[in-house]
């Protein structure tokens, strides 16, 4: 009897360890089949995310025939639509990118071309070069100063004057970088039709300056000569300085008044402003 009830007891654990494995491998199938069943669900919206991120401009690489090439030109259209740079500086400069310096080929290669103080060497050498240039059409002087003796620019802007009237030759100016003080007397000479300047070029204006000491030794009567004579060297330096800057803003924007009431400190002024203001023609 008790060795019947050890082998019924040894069947039921045996039962019951198949039913507990059977479980488990029932549990596993179907954790397989839930795993297998997820990922085929949610590939369809992997696919949509992959659509929605993908850049438009690049063709679909399941896409064929004509969608895949409608996909490939969505760049050069794009980028035919885009404004060029040269094209937008054409446009800044009225739709042409050449320099303005095209417009006036004649300035390209000047017959007298004068740079440094203005003084009886650059007379000397404006005289010489004017000897050496052409004798007929149209003549084109360039000047580079920053100042220098006021009569001997006057002495230069004359004959300019002179060859002008006499020969109807047109005659141009054409300054650059700086024109300044007695090189803007010499620009005076030039109708303000034919006066260019280069760009960034400044010009200045100002009184004239004196320096002088006076001596006084003598009878009285003498000194009162000697007084007066140089006021009126003064007062004429005054009308003659007053000259030039009439025939300076001639034709101009800028009137008598203002620029005698600017000279006194020095008025600059750059080659935009002078074409703005009538001063010359033209900025190249």
């Amino acid at each position: 009897m008790g060795a019947e009830l050890l082998v019924l007891a040894g069947f039921l654990a045996a039962l019951v360890i198949g039913l507990a494995m059977l479980a488990l491998a029932a549990r596993a199938a179907l954790r397989w089949r839930r795993a297998q069943d997820g990922q085929q669900g949610s590939a369809p919206p992997a696919q949509e995310s992959h659509a929605m991120h993908n850049d438009p401009t690049e063709p679909d690489p399941t896409a064929s025939g004509a969608d895949a090439t409608a996909g490939t030109h969505a760049p050069a259209a794009a980028l035919a639509a885009e404004p060029d740079a040269s094209e937008t500086a054409q446009a800044r400069n009225g739709g042409s990118d050449s320099s303005n310096a095209t417009n006036y080929p004649l300035l390209a290669s000047p017959h007298v071309l004068l740079s440094g103080t203005v003084d009886q060497n650059m007379y000397i050498n404006f005289r010489n070069q004017l000897a050496n240039a052409p004798k007929e059409g149209t003549l084109v002087m360039a000047i580079s100063t920053l100042g220098g003796d006021p009569e001997v620019a006057r002495l230069m802007g004359d004959e300019v004057r002179l060859m002008r009237e006499y020969t109807g030759r047109e005659i141009l100016f054409l300054g650059k970088v700086a024109v300044y003080s007695a090189g803007a007397t010499f620009m005076a000479a030039f109708p303000v039709d034919k006066r260019f300047l280069t760009k960034g070029t400044r010009l200045m204006i100002h009184e004239r300056l004196m320096t002088s000491t006076i001596n006084l030794s003598g009878p009285l009567k003498t000194l009162t000569a000697t007084l007066k004579a140089k006021l009126h060297e003064i007062e004429h330096s005054i009308l003659i300085e007053e000259e030039g800057f009439r025939d300076l803003v001639a034709g101009s924007k800028v009137d008598f008044d203002e620029v005698r009431r600017r000279a006194p400190e020095n008025w600059y002024i750059d080659a935009e402003e002078a074409r703005d203001k009538g001063l010359v023609l033209d900025v190249i």
